[in-house]
C-alpha cells in the first residue's frame, strides 16, 4: 500500500511538472522578463488539492527556467520564488481564499531582485515588482482561482 502511494505521489509531481513545462514553453513571450504573464503559474494552486504539486511546481520551474535559457541565478531563484509559493499555498490549504497569495507574495518580492541581478535590468525594484506583481496576480489569481474552482468538482477522482 505504501508504494502504491509513493508511486501516485511521484505520478502527480511528475504530471504537474510536465504541464508546468509545456505551458511555459508554449507560450516563452509572455512567461519572461519585467512584465511577465507565465500562464503555467496557475498550477501554484494546486497544494490546495495535493502535496505532489510542491515538488511538481518546483521542477516544472526549474527546468522550465533551465530548458527556456533562463542564466542560473534565475534557475535557482525563480524555482526557488515558486516553491516557497508552493509551500505556502500548501500550508493555507485550509483557507481556500488564501491560497493563491503566497506564491503572488513570493514571486512579486523574489523575481524583480533576480531580474536586476541575473540579467542587470536597471530599472528600479518597485516599478519591476509592481509589473511582476500584476502579472502574477492574472495568471494566479485569476487563472489560477478559475482552475481551482474547475478541479473543485474533480477532486474525489483526481487528488486520492
Amino acid at each position: 500500500m505504501k508504494n502504491t502511494k509513493t508511486a501516485y505521489f511521484m505520478v502527480q509531481a511528475a504530471m504537474i511538472a510536465a504541464i508546468y513545462i509545456v505551458l511555459t514553453l508554449m507560450l516563452i513571450p509572455l512567461g519572461y522578463g519585467p512584465v511577465q504573464f507565465r500562464v503555467s503559474e496557475a498550477l501554484c494552486i494546486l497544494p490546495y488539492f495535493t502535496p505532489a504539486a510542491i515538488p511538481g511546481v518546483f521542477i516544472g520551474c526549474l527546468l522550465s527556467n533551465a530548458l527556456g535559457g533562463a542564466v542560473i541565478l534565475d534557475v535557482i531563484f525563480g524555482s526557488l520564488a515558486s516553491l516557497i509559493g508552493a509551500v505556502g499555498s500548501y500550508l493555507l490549504k485550509r483557507w481556500r481564499w488564501a491560497v493563491c497569495i503566497p506564491p503572488i507574495v513570493s514571486n512579486t518580492l523574489i523575481i524583480p531582485w533576480v531580474l536586476r541581478f541575473a540579467y542587470g535590468n536597471d530599472q528600479i525594484i518597485p516599478y519591476m515588482m509592481v509589473t511582476v506583481g500584476i502579472g502574477e496576480i492574472l495568471a494566479i489569481g485569476v487563472l489560477g482561482n478559475l482552475l481551482m474552482l474547475s478541479l473543485e468538482r474533480y477532486r474525489n477522482v483526481l487528488f486520492k
